[in-house]
């Protein structure tokens, strides 16, 4: 069927009952222009949300919920990190242009306080690195880290005309190979 100024549609015949159609056709009109839009927009709710039309509402939306609590808790820790590192220094800030207090004064002598340190079990000795052996690992990092920055400056990106594009390795073999060999020595290491 073609209509002047619309597109051209193929039209197919739904057997729906009366009483159905007849609940249908003003809900369409408030949704959609047409009773195909709004079918399609109903449609592509239920796929989109997951929701089952057989299934209870509020225990898909529960569902739905449990599924999104990541996202959300990822959120709210995401603005709690914005508040404590830009909103509250800010406010430090503005409050110390327009010379408010910001600390109360402190009494001049305090009493000290004996806090006994709980001591170390062997595990938790066994576990602490000595300074001279992390300065060492630091500065076999900062190596490896310079040389992968190195590398991947030489890597370039080719296009081919008949297959897919790919990366090409600017470095002669033996560089390739002193990459090779020190960082299998530094895996072998740990």
């Amino acid at each position: 069927m073609v209509v002047k100024g619309k597109y051209e549609y193929k039209y197919l015949a739904l057997n729906l009952r009366a009483s159905v159609v007849k609940r249908f056709r003003p809900f369409a009109k408030k949704i959609a222009g047409s009773q195909s839009e709004a079918l399609e927009k109903m449609l592509d709710f239920f796929e989109w949300h997951g929701f089952k039309p057989n299934d209870r509402f509020v225990d898909s939306i529960l569902e739905e919920i449990r599924k999104n609590r990541k996202r959300t808790e990822a959120n709210i820790a995401i603005l709690r990190d914005i508040e404590v590192t830009q909103t509250k220094p800010s406010n430090v800030m503005l409050l110390s242009l327009f010379g408010e207090n910001l600390k109360q004064q402190e009494p001049a002598r305090r009493e000290k306080k004996f806090i006994k340190k709980p001591k170390l079990s062997q595990k938790e000795i066994d576990i602490t690195v000595p300074k001279i052996r992390y300065e060492c690992l630091q500065d076999e990092m900062k190596g490896l880290s310079q040389d992968f920055h190195y590398v991947l400056g030489k890597a370039r990106l080719v296009k081919s005309s008949l297959g897919k594009p790919y990366l090409k390795l600017e470095i002669s073999r033996s560089e390739l190979a002193r990459y090779k060999r020190k960082a299998s020595k530094s895996i072998s290491s740990e």
